[in-house]
């Protein structure tokens, strides 16, 4: 919440100044490093250089963290959701506010030269995104499995502790399971579980629709 508030001072003046353009000088990523997920698309491609970047820094804890802060910040700052979504900010008045801003809050130099490439290339609109895929490569770099599992009432710690295991069972040894639940009243029971493209519906609601649309069938003798 603070920085959202440093952001909602700091920015109104930096609408109305002009400032000199200005080049970011971007280093060559370490050849040794490697992207753990292939991804496409521009977001993608965001996502894959700022994680080499922060990987050469040794840095993708801190990254991270600063980058979910820059979302939450614009969710909770109409003034900079503003800024990050008007086109019509001149390109040097978006680096030069992204660089003062964040240098202030005491960002790593990876995510303000990442924020300010965004800036110049007119991107920052796409940061919820790019934050998403970043999260993904930071997760798969990790061994982390995020799994959301729907329940009508949240499960109890014994029988959560048995399905991260039998999660783990499922994704092979090495793999750490983040469990997320949701509660989901009309499922009527059971568990419907998801992560990566894959749902397993186990719900006493898609149980019953199978149920029906099987009764339903004319029956051959």
């Amino acid at each position: 919440m603070a920085l959202a508030r440093r952001l909602g001072s700091a920015l109104p003046p930096l609408f109305r100044e002009g400032f000199r353009s200005f080049a970011i000088q971007t280093k060559s990523s370490d050849a040794k490093i490697k992207v753990p997920l292939s991804l496409f698309g521009g977001s993608g491609n965001y996502a894959s250089a700022l994680f080499l970047a922060a990987s050469k820094a040794n840095a993708l804890d801190k990254v991270q963290s600063e980058i979910l802060d820059v979302v939450e910040a614009s969710k909770k700052s109409p003034l900079f959701s503003q800024f990050m979504k008007d086109s019509s900010v001149p390109r040097e008045t978006r680096v030069k506010a992204v660089q003062e801003i964040f240098s202030e809050a005491g960002f790593t130099d990876v995510t303000i030269n990442f924020l300010a490439v965004l800036a110049d290339n007119g991107r920052l609109r796409h940061m919820d995104r790019i934050s998403k895929r970043f999260v993904d490569l930071t997760m798969a770099h990790k061994g982390e499995v995020k799994v959301i599992v729907t329940t009508v009432i949240p499960l109890p710690a014994e029988e959560e502790k048995e399905l991260k295991q039998t999660l783990v069972d499922i994704l092979g040894q090495g793999k750490t399971v983040l469990l997320e639940q949701k509660i989901d009243p009309s499922i009527l029971g059971g568990l419907v579980i998801e992560f990566g493209q894959k749902v397993f519906d186990m719900s006493i609601k898609t149980r019953a629709k199978q149920m029906e649309k099987f009764l339903r069938e004319p029956v051959h003798f």
